[in-house]
């Protein structure tokens, strides 16, 4: 079987999807890949992004804020992240793959306080990794077989929770 690609995407790829990208990765192993785009990037990963990776113990060495014409891989799987609540624009990938909207509001749109903006991104942080420890539990990680079906309606149970 061959490893799973997860395509993590959003609008400016400097936050979110970079925080799912990189937790997925550390906690994913060998067996799966997971990488992030956004389809109108900023050009940047947000430096509180960086800074809460690097409190969780993550490597953030390489990360950047990349398209969605630079994925080199086609993905098995596309989770996105905007907020409609928010008034964003889910970017719709448009290639053959499982899709999963898992609504995170963007935390470098968040204002207020120091605190307000910190609590901001843990929120958003310690919601996908509750969502991405949820999927790595799933039987299908573990190598067994399920249909797309299954495993879609499984991500979308996930992304409401």
């Amino acid at each position: 079987m061959k490893t799973p690609e997860i395509l993590f995407l959003c609008t400016g790829n400097s936050c979110r999807s970079i925080l799912a990208e990189v937790t997925f990765n550390a906690l994913a192993g060998p067996g799966m890949h997971a990488s992030s785009a956004g389809c109108h990037p900023t050009g940047y990963v947000h430096p509180r992004a960086l800074a809460l990776l690097q409190r969780e113990g993550f490597r953030t060495e390489g990360l950047y804020s990349k398209s969605w014409d630079d994925i080199q891989k086609t993905p098995d799987i596309v989770i996105t992240f905007c907020a409609s609540a928010a008034g964003e624009t889910c970017p719709a990938y448009l290639g053959p793959a499982i899709r999963a909207h898992w609504g995170v509001d963007d935390p470098a749109k968040a204002t207020g306080s120091e605190a307000e903006i910190e609590a901001a991104f843990t929120t958003a942080y310690q919601i996908l990794r509750r969502r991405i420890e949820a999927f790595l539990a799933l039987p299908w990680t573990q190598g067994e077989e399920s249909g797309d079906v299954a495993l879609q309606a499984e991500l979308a149970r996930i992304g409401a929770q």
